[in-house]
Parts: C-alpha cells; structure tokens; sequence
C-alpha cells in the first residue's frame, strides 16, 4: 500500500523559511514522479513544484526562484525547501506522487504565512 506522509509545515512570518518534507514508501520511488499541491480556503487545488525520476523540475510560475523540490533516493523522501515566504502562500501543501499509472496523495501539512 502507498503512503505519503508529509511533515514541516506550520507558522512563518513573512520573508520566512519552511522545509517541507515527504516520506513515500514503497520501492519505484526512484522511478516516479513526485510533486507538491496545495490548497487555499476557497480556492482549487494547484500544482506547486515537480520532480521527474530523471531529476528534471518544474514549478509553478508563482513560486519560482522562491521554492524548491529536491529528493533524497536513499531515504524515499522528496522537499520543498520554500524561502521568501508570502501570506499569499498560505495553503494546506499536499504530497502527490504517480506511480504505476495512478495518483497518490498525502493528506496534507498546513503552512501559514502571517505576521
């Protein structure tokens, strides 16, 4: 069975830092792609950052040069380390990963960005 269990997130101040952390279990985890969602009050679902089992990623043009996604093989765990914080940012950020043709998600870490 698929698990992704996420952890790291919470309150920040503007201009801060969080580092959000995503345990997968199971063995393709080198061979999926992983991402991160997240979700305002109000507002869809959206596509944070990518990771491709080459190592190639992508982000979402609001988070650029601001978030990124990184993952540790060894340890099945993927990253969203996210700088410069905005209030704007404030989501419940979703695990997701695809694996074997199937979608996979987390159940969720809150972030707040607020002063």
């Amino acid at each position: 069975q698929v698990q992704l269990v996420e952890s790291g997130g919470g309150l920040v101040q503007p201009g801060g830092s969080l580092r959000l952390s995503c345990a997968a279990s199971g063995s393709t985890f080198s061979i999926s792609t992983m991402g991160w969602y997240r979700q305002a009050p109000g507002k869809q679902r959206e596509l944070v950052a990518l990771i491709f089992s080459s190592g190639t990623t992508n982000y979402a043009d609001s988070v650029k040069g601001r978030f990124t996604i990184s993952r540790d093989i060894a340890e099945n765990t993927v990253y969203l380390q996210m700088n410069s914080l905005k209030p704007d940012d404030t989501a419940v950020y979703y695990c997701w990963q695809r694996r074997g043709g199937s979608n996979y998600w987390g159940r969720g870490t809150q972030v707040t960005v607020s002063s």
